[in-house]
């Protein structure tokens, strides 16, 4: 009988400790990966419907281009000129929609060097308080933004379903590994999570530049 019983309880342990490892390495019943898409974010313009009245003429909207990997996003055929404290100033500068409530500038710490920017902050869309301001011109009128430019900081869309697999809450950050000869590991990847999103990284073209992201095909995001 104590032989039957120590080896009933070697084999439980045996199964709790195999149960521990496959959850802890991201297996068990959490199924297949999900596919990542990471996608690198030239500069770029919201733009709110007021601001839009100035610079295209009143009641004008964004002309449909192309779509953007997440939907209900896309790039408009509408360009505009931003001018920065030097007076320096970069054209053509693309319009992504639809209108938002504030209008925005993303630049990468190159563009805003170029512009003879030094104190732009690193922030999520949306989160543009205290940020620096800029000019900005269009075909019908210029606007100048009291604030609004900022450097976009890296981050990841996910929905609930993909979140669950990470085990990862929105406001969380995470980390991106690219592998290859010029790799790098970015450590504050902000998670973003809606129900309409699809697993998606945006980083900026400095960003993407430095790891060779075009060229990487050894990527791994994880907590």
């Amino acid at each position: 009988m104590a032989t039957t019983a120590g080896s009933i309880d070697r084999s439980m342990v045996e199964q709790i400790v195999r149960q521990v490892a496959l959850e802890y390495l991201g297996r068990g019943k959490k199924g297949p990966a999900p596919q990542l898409t990471v996608q690198t974010s030239s500069r770029h313009m919201h733009v709110c419907r007021e601001d839009m009245d100035v610079l295209f003429g009143p009641g004008s909207e964004l002309t449909f281009d192309r779509p953007l990997f997440q939907e209900g996003n896309f790039a408009a055929k509408e360009t505009v000129t931003i001018v920065g404290p030097r007076s320096r100033l970069i054209s053509n500068l693309r319009i992504l929609g639809p209108m938002r409530k504030q209008s925005q500038i993303e630049l990468a710490f190159t563009d805003s060097i170029m512009l003879g920017f030094t104190d732009i902050p690193v922030r999520l869309s949306g989160d543009i308080a205290g940020t620096p301001g800029a000019v900005i011109i269009g075909p019908k009128g210029v606007v100048e933004l009291k604030e609004g430019v900022i450097r976009a900081a890296i981050h990841v869309h996910m929905n609930p379903t993909e979140a669950a697999y990470f085990g990862v809450a929105k406001g969380d950050r995470m980390k991106l590994r690219f592998g290859g000869p010029a790799g790098v590991t970015f450590n504050n990847v902000h998670v973003r999570i809606d129900p309409t999103f699809k697993l998606n990284v945006h980083m900026d073209t400095d960003e993407a530049n430095a790891c060779g992201a075009h060229l990487t095909k050894e990527i791994e995001l994880f907590k």
